[in-house]
């Protein structure tokens, strides 16, 4: 894969068959310092009361901000050819109930 870098040309990166997999996540937990944001990829289960970190990613606050706005421009071309793209919660703090509202499995 090759990505315009604007200071120096191309950059050609590398995506092995394992990383390409991907980990699915839907939760993310957001914690900084004054030279570095950490961002936690969680993934919550349905009657499960514990959930494990399936990634961490670090960032420059340069790099988290740059971020941000990649995500913005990305949600906007999203919305433009799907639609909006609904939230229940809002931006706020989500709340998982433990079987995420659905039935609810008994013996």
């Amino acid at each position: 894969m090759d990505v315009k870098d604007d200071n120096k040309g191309q950059i050609n990166i590398e995506l092995s068959e394992e990383i390409a997999q991907g980990i699915y996540s839907n939760l993310a937990i957001i914690s900084h310092s004054p030279s570095e944001f950490v961002i936690d990829y969680v993934r919550v289960m349905p009657g499960i009361p514990k959930a494990k970190v399936q990634s961490r990613i670090v960032l420059t606050p340069e790099h988290a901000k740059r971020l941000v706005q990649a995500l913005l421009e990305n949600i906007k071309k999203y919305e433009s050819t799907f639609g909006p793209i609904k939230s229940t919660e809002g931006f706020g703090n989500p709340i998982f109930p433990a079987n995420f509202g659905g039935t609810t499995a008994k013996a």
